[in-house]
């Protein structure tokens, strides 16, 4: 592979202005499709399989009227101090309100509180729930703005008015997160390489590969029917690795020039280096993106497969796109001051002085022990919180305390109890029953013998049952004594489905059990178990691919190990601030309560590609040197005198990138944008710049060992380049220039 990516690099370079334009027309190609293309239909968020999951679909088949696919609003209102919410002046307010809700065109329904009985006890509280029509993410702005309006009346009459629901959500954005990673990036890139067009091409290449990613998914968005949220993650992993391929190509570039390669040598020769590395640490990306559809959640699916396509983009223009800007480039790709130092010095080489990684490397071959365990005891104990991980989904009291929906939320929970912001709904199926009312009447007196607080109880209060027209199917509301993020309330919904059976036993009923805290709840169950399949597959497979990059076995099980040790570890950060609170306050986390539940999953899948990012870069390094003739340690220290630098920008871009999105209002925004970071600073410099060269040197010659059978049978992927060298040598050796080299060349700049 090396020497066809070499022939690639300096077919590229040589065409640079061909490359340019061919690349210039997918943008405009995509481009223009994502212009044109239809908008992709607004579909629910569902997750199939589930038992609430099911009791939504059968809702919406039988009693579409009452499926609830649209928005709501819970409009809370609360009366001054002294006084009643059914006074005449406080009344007058609360007309007044739902009045300036009357007639927009979205709205389906809206309850009156007082002929609906929704005040609370002591007659301070009262709500009104709000029908749309559409989904939250359709509203039209004009609806919600007739929304706010409504509730500034009921203010100016002297109440407290909140609303609650996703009526009000406003859309997430992310593109601030994105501008400081591209900040930060430029930043280290100019410190990295000091100089201004070395620094600039990395981003310049990453934008393009995520514009053409972004606008190929667009363009077929309305096709697949894909989510608007499909691109998110897209967006993100593609400017990472975007960003870390181009510079290990650059930095490689910048490196041959240094040994005295002309410039079009210099391009082949990184690309089949540093690019094999680029095309097996981007596979290794792509089998954990699209690994994700192993979890069956559709949503997942669509991010993690358009994650994947961004990043296959980005490494065909890596390979391609980027020696056709070294190509314009040429000497240019170092600085002034060092372009002249050249010109006085031309045989300089990339050999010099120690840097800062070969002495880091000398230090950790000193004393491999220590540092391998202070490197597993320090990520041992920051790993401990994850085992009380507790996993949910946040709700309306994990926002900030300023927003409406917080207090609302805490509004209702004071005057109609914790339990009221989340109740469950109990979907029987009736269809099949003799007597309709009596199979929902024994399902209630079933759920009737859990109400209380104590142990195997947790039921507030139980509605009335409600049949639909063609009695087929039976509605119950169940209230529980404690908010839906409590565990308590998890313990109830198991409860429930227990008890239920009997009343199914009797009458032949079944009973699904639904609403948002059960729906929450088998949406954390499903992806725990899809955990341990889902990393078997992933780090399996990426196992296989780095036994053929590495031929070892020793080395991919190392770096392996080493992943799970940082991604436990930096889930462990997470429970630390997000659910027990610790240093909260410094990374503005309110209020704290349970991890989200695609946290886990969904930092296997981003984190491991990156961590194996570094670790083939890393290692490959440390492997060239070892085939080309070096002793074990010595091969660690060359690994980490020509990658460490670099592996180190790299990771200090991904962390500024992740860590832009710790200053999002929105808890599952900020808490994924910790974690990443998280993850990303411990995998870096913890496991790939301590335990990796720890343990290297402790394994000295057998880290390299490859059973003969097995190397007979695995491909010869040649990521260290020994065959490209052998084929330069031999070429050399015998004078034959090179065809490539006797096409016609552009001038390079110098």
């Amino acid at each position: 592979m090396a020497t066809l990516l070499y022939r690639l690099g300096r077919l590229t370079f040589r065409r640079r202005r061909l490359a340019l334009l061919i690349w210039m027309a997918i943008l405009v190609a995509v481009g223009v499709g994502a212009a044109t293309a239809s908008k992709p239909a607004t579909k629910p968020f569902s997750i199939p399989g589930i038992e609430a999951q099911k009791a939504i679909d059968l809702l919406e088949e039988r009693s579409p009227d009452t499926g609830g696919s649209g928005a709501t609003a819970r409009v809370v209102f609360q009366a001054p101090d002294g006084t009643r919410i059914d006074a005449p002046q406080n009344k007058a307010g609360v007309d007044k309100t739902i009045g300036a809700l009357q007639g927009t065109p979205e709205i389906a329904d809206i309850s009156d509180p007082f002929s609906a009985a929704t005040v609370s006890g002591d007659g301070t509280t009262a709500y009104a729930t709000v029908d749309y029509l559409v989904g939250a993410d359709m509203l039209k702005d004009s609806t919600r703005d007739v929304l706010e309006d409504a509730v500034k009346q009921g203010q100016a009459a002297g109440l407290k008015v909140e609303v609650g629901g996703d009526a009000l959500e406003a859309e997430t954005s992310v593109g601030n997160g994105e501008i400081i990673g591209i900040a930060v990036a430029a930043v280290v890139l100019a410190i990295t390489f000091g100089a201004m067009i070395a620094a600039g091409l990395p981003l310049l290449t990453a934008i393009l590969g995520v514009g053409i990613g972004i606008a190929g998914i667009t363009a077929v968005a309305g096709i697949f029917d894909l989510s608007e949220s499909t691109s998110t993650l897209a967006m993100m992993i593609g400017l990472a690795v975007g960003i870390d391929y181009a510079l290990f190509i650059v930095s490689r570039f910048r490196s041959e020039l240094r040994l005295g390669r002309e410039p079009e040598e210099a391009a082949g020769r990184a690309v089949g280096t540093a690019g094999s590395a680029v095309v097996f640490a981007g596979l290794t990306v792509v089998i954990a993106l699209a690994g994700l559809a192993v979890v069956n959640i559709p949503v997942l699916t669509e991010m993690g497969l358009a994650a994947a396509f961004t990043v296959v983009i980005a490494v065909l223009v890596a390979l391609t796109f980027v020696p056709a800007l070294l190509g314009f480039a040429g000497k240019r790709i170092f600085g002034r001051k060092e372009r002249k130092r050249r010109a006085r010095e031309p045989q300089v080489q990339a050999e010099g002085k120690p840097n800062m990684g070969s002495r880091w490397a000398r230090f950790v071959l000193r004393h491999p022990v220590a540092v391998l365990v202070g490197s597993i005891v320090g990520l041992g104990a920051i790993a401990l919180p994850a085992a009380s991980m507790n996993l949910g989904l946040p709700d309306d009291s994990a926002k900030p305390t300023s927003t409406t929906q917080r207090q609302a939320y805490d509004m209702l929970a004071d005057s109609f109890g914790p339990g009221f912001n989340g109740p469950l709904l109990l979907v029987v199926d009736t269809a099949n029953t003799a007597d309709p009312v009596a199979a929902a009447d024994a399902v209630r007196q079933q759920v009737e013998t859990l109400k209380g607080e104590g142990k195997g109880q947790g039921v507030a209060s139980v509605g009335a049952a409600n049949l639909n027209d063609a009695g087929t199917l039976a509605t119950i509301q169940v209230t529980p004594t404690t908010k839906p993020s409590d565990t308590k309330t998890e313990t109830l919904v198991h409860d429930i489905r227990d008890v239920v059976k009997q009343a199914e036993a009797q009458t032949g009923a079944k009973t699904l059990v639904g609403g948002t805290p059960a729906l929450n709840i088998d949406f954390s169950q499903k992806l725990n178990d899809a955990l341990m399949p889902y990393l078997l597959l992933v780090v399996g497979l990426a196992f296989l691919l780095l036994i053929a990059v590495f031929r070892s076995i020793l080395v991919p099980l190392k770096a392996a190990l080493g992943f799970l040790l940082s991604v436990t570890a930096a889930l462990g950060a997470v429970v630390m601030v997000f659910q027990y609170g610790w240093l909260n306050g410094l990374f503005g986390v309110e209020q704290t309560g349970p991890i989200m539940s695609m946290m886990p999953i969904f930092l296997v899948g981003v984190v491991f590609g990156l961590a194996m990012d570094y670790e083939v870069f890393l290692v490959t390094g440390m492997r060239e040197a070892f085939v080309h003739g070096q002793s074990p340690k010595e091969s660690v220290v060359s690994g980490f005198k020509h990658g460490a630098r670099v592996v180190t920008a790299a990771a200090i871009i991904m962390i500024a990138v992740f860590a832009g999105f710790i200053g999002a209002s929105d808890s599952m925004i900020k808490m994924i944008g910790f974690g990443l970071a998280a993850a990303v600073f411990l995998d870096a410099f913890v496991v790939r710049m301590a335990l990796v060269p720890a343990v290297l040197a402790l394994l000295g010659k057998s880290a390299w060992w490859l059973p003969k059978w097995l190397d007979r049978i695995l491909p010869n992927v040649d990521v260290e380049g020994d065959s490209l060298r052998k084929h330069i040598d031999a070429q050399t050796a015998a004078q034959e220039p090179d065809p490539l080299q006797e096409r016609e060349r552009e001038p390079v700049g110098t």
